[in-house]
């Protein structure tokens, strides 16, 4: 059976364009994002650099304060400058755009018993089923941008599956154009968030599935490497740049047991709670993840089909390889190596670097064409297979829960406090304790004031850093001129903010507090200090 006409129909750019509405309306009807990371950085990043934050607030979001903040900048911008809902529908069209990717690779892969039309359909009904996964319809909405990531990562595999017969036959200068723009679009994606790059190295190994002699494959990946490494420094470089500038970390504060900076410890700063050191936990990590979230991740789900695609693709691999495959398999065979490789190898990286299941959702959405490849090799009837492909489907859909987050009601203005009004902002200095995410209160305070966290993940009173030692510093100055000086923390901790401002000779004038909200989640604690006597 061929492959169908590279070129959409008006039907199929109805449906795709209906599906991105129905995610955006979706998207409005759960509301805004009240999630950690949203509190946290997701709206003070882009704040801080468009207001030039850096030089003047200290460690506000914890580690996030340092992150590159230029996949929050579209968002922030509209939900500021435009209506909540507004906002929200364009992030739920974003985020629902990887049924394009999904549903291109399915159509110029499968090899159904069917005519055109039925297998187009087959194809939109396996890329909307990779949308459902658990933790995918979790994130809608939200800003971890996880499913954005994947509309990147995706896109450059895409463009390998549906030039894959160019890639290998074609004349080298077209070949190596299509991998330097599929490697461009997905070293852009680890610019933006180097978490997705162990997808860059599954991109890499993709490049040497499609096959070919030793030059094609050496000019595939030079041209896929040079705009992968294009794509990165395009988004990551000038952030990087500039932390190197400021802290002489260009990944402040990570792999400081490196880069050695002395504002921070000597430290890495990762995050390797879930990343598993034993022998047993890394061949069952799927089965263990399915079975509790808690084992890859902070956010709720379950969902079976990685481990699904896990326990199925290796059986279907050594059938592969000792030639007893199906005869007529249901992907095309080259689209399945491409498919196949890149699953592995990101799967492999990204089991050794991180294990944070919401990084690698990615799988969740390429999982149903992951099944329907591994299934369609294996040496079984067409009834069998159909039966067994169709039993997997209905598994992954009872057994899948989605632990949807708190919203908050789609108002005006995105982000609002009920934060005291400040007597002299120019001359004010506010200092934040504890672990609570405070980023967003501190995009809403007067420009004018300084906000440092000197208690938190990052940074504490006594760490020695010199970035404490220069807080303490900067307060001693403010202290000794006069001028007003305020605490936020969350109200469940003031014990902690007690004993944090204590090391810093400071006193908490207990009468003069207020509690003040938000239009999001919280309860805050707004005081002024006094030096401690």
């Amino acid at each position: 059976m061929t492959a169908p006409n590279a070129r959409l129909s008006a039907r199929e750019a109805v449906f795709l364009g209906l599906t991105l509405l129905f995610w955006a309306a979706f998207v409005i009807l759960l509301g805004k994002d009240t999630s950690w990371d949203f509190r946290n950085y997701h709206w003070y990043g882009p704040y801080a650099l468009l207001n030039h934050r850096m030089g003047i607030d200290v460690a506000v979001a914890h580690q996030g304060t340092y992150y590159n903040p230029y996949l929050d900048v579209p968002f922030y911008l509209l939900a500021r400058h435009t209506h909540a809902w507004i906002a929200l529908g364009v992030l739920g069209a974003v985020q629902g755009a990887t049924i394009i990717p999904l549903y291109l690779m399915g159509r110029t892969l499968l090899r159904l018993p069917l005519n055109g039309t039925d297998t187009k359909v087959a194809a939109g009904a396996l890329a909307l089923l990779g949308q459902v996964g658990a933790l995918t319809l979790t994130e809608f909405g939200t800003t971890y941008y996880d499913n954005v990531m994947a509309l990147f990562v995706l896109s450059g595999l895409c463009i390998l599956v549906t030039n894959r017969q160019v890639l290998r036959d074609g004349p080298p200068l077209r070949a190596a154009l299509v991998s330097a723009a599929a490697g461009l679009i997905t070293g852009m994606a680890m610019g933006l968030k180097l978490p997705e790059m162990p997808f860059c190295i599954g991109f890499a190994a993709a490049l040497l599935a499609v096959g070919g002699n030793a030059r094609q494959l050496a000019v595939r990946l030079a041209a896929g490497g040079l705009g992968g490494i294009i794509g990165f420094a395009i988004l990551a470089g000038p952030w990087m740049l500039d932390m190197w500038h400021l802290t002489g970390n260009p990944l402040f504060p990570y792999f400081n047991d490196y880069w050695k900076s002395p504002l921070a410890l000597d430290v890495s700063y990762r995050d390797l709670r879930f990343v598993p050191t034993h022998l047993w936990r890394q061949l069952f990590f799927p089965f263990l993840f399915s079975l509790d979230w808690h084992v890859a991740g902070d956010l709720g789900f379950q969902d079976i089909r990685v481990a699904l695609t896990y326990l199925l693709l290796p059986i279907a691999a050594i059938v592969w390889l000792l030639r007893r495959q199906s005869a007529d398999p249901l992907l095309e065979e080259r689209g399945t190596a491409i498919l196949f490789v890149f699953a592995a190898v990101s799967y492999a990286a990204w089991l050794h670097f991180f294990a944070i299941y919401r990084y690698a959702i990615l799988f969740e959405m390429l999982a149903p064409l992951l099944l329907i490849g591994a299934v369609g090799l294996l040496p079984l009837s067409g009834r069998t297979r159909a039966m067994m492909l169709g039993a997997l489907c209905a598994l992954c859909l009872i057994t899948a829960r989605s632990d949807f987050l708190e919203r908050a009601p789609v108002e005006d203005p995105y982000v609002k406090t009920a934060l005291p009004p400040v007597a002299d902002p120019a001359h004010t200095m506010v200092l934040m304790t504890g672990d609570a995410p405070m980023g967003f209160i501190a995009a809403t305070l007067p420009p004018q004031i300084p906000v440092l966290r000197i208690d938190g993940w990052m940074v504490q009173p006594r760490d020695g850093t010199l970035i404490t030692r220069r807080m303490k510093q900067r307060v001693a100055r403010h202290l000794k001129s006069g001028q007003p000086l305020y605490l936020i923390a969350d109200a469940t901790d003031m014990s902690r903010a007690h004993d944090a401002l204590a090391d810093y000779g400071l006193a908490i004038r207990w009468p003069e507090c207020q509690l003040f909200d938000t239009n999001l989640v919280g309860t805050y604690q707004w005081c002024p200090l006094a030096r401690r006597s």
